[in-house]
């Protein structure tokens, strides 16, 4: 009797729990009512002009200014913080002469130091000779390559330009070459000015330009003692190059290099005089 009675109280007691529902399932039950509910006050609280807010996008239009533009420009003859160049030659490089036009001018903005014909020389071996050479002579490392000559900064055409036409051309570029703006500030830029002033110098002197008492020793004479004749030999300009021009003497061969013309010289042929009408 014992046993039966236990057996009957576990059969009993399994049917009650098969009639009530289990506590995951309440768990479940509240959680999917609460995420419902919450679902409907964000529905509810959702509305369009939070999707069209007015702002400004950039680089997309915009119907909110008459000329479609979101960005807008910069209000005229206003000057930005740091940006006012009151020294404009410096900026520059010319100035406006009596007839209007821009001129440049054969000065600097501020007095050349050693200390800034170093960092010319620093910024020219850095930016310039990879076209000019050290020397500046125009055949530089990338002609051998297939580069166009850069121009020989020792011709006569270049020695008389105006130091500030050597800005003017590193801030615009010229010809085939780039402007290097963004790789030299203006104080760089009339840096590499005066150390080019200084370049073209040292391959023009003359006895004249020595102090007294100075020895003077050739080029040729230091690579032999120092035993690399090799260095004082003229150089020659690349079969690679573009446009190899043929050396012309009056423009001299600095460094012992053949010097090239500023521009590929044209010959015009001469007209014929004209027919006389017949009368």
């Amino acid at each position: 009797m014992r046993l039966y009675r236990e057996q009957g109280t576990g059969i009993r007691d399994q049917k009650n729990r098969a009639g009530r529902p289990g506590k995951a399932r309440i768990f479940a039950s509240r959680v999917f009512a609460a995420t419902s509910l919450a679902s409907l006050l964000f529905i509810a609280g959702c509305r369009q002009d939070m999707h069209n807010e007015p702002k400004m996008i950039p680089q997309r239009g915009t119907a909110f200014f008459a000329d479609h533009r979101s960005a807008r420009p910069q209000v005229e003859n206003t000057v930005a913080r740091g940006q006012l160049h009151e020294d404009s030659y410096f900026y520059t490089g010319v100035v406006e002469g009596a007839n209007g036009y821009k001129e440049e001018r054969d000065q600097m903005p501020f007095p050349v130091t050693m200390e800034v014909l170093k960092r010319g020389q620093e910024r020219f071996n850095i930016y310039c000779t990879p076209c000019h050479s050290r020397v500046g002579n125009g055949l530089g490392e990338i002609v051998d390559r297939g580069y166009k000559p850069a121009a020989n900064l020792h011709d006569q055409v270049r020695m008389s330009q105006p130091i500030s036409h050597y800005f003017y051309v590193m801030t615009h570029g010229y010809g085939a070459m780039p402007d290097y703006s963004a790789q030299l500030t203006p104080a760089d830029r009339w840096a590499v000015a005066a150390y080019i002033r200084a370049l073209q110098l040292s391959q023009a002197a003359t006895m004249q330009d020595v102090p007294a008492g100075v020895q003077v020793r050739s080029l040729k004479s230091v690579a032999e003692e120092e035993g690399h004749p090799e260095y004082a030999q003229p150089w020659t300009l690349p079969a690679t190059a573009v446009q190899a021009y043929k050396p012309v003497a009056s423009e001299g061969t600095p460094a012992m290099a053949p010097a090239n013309p500023a521009d590929p010289r044209i010959s015009i042929p001469v007209s014929k005089p004209a027919t006389p009408a017949a009368k």
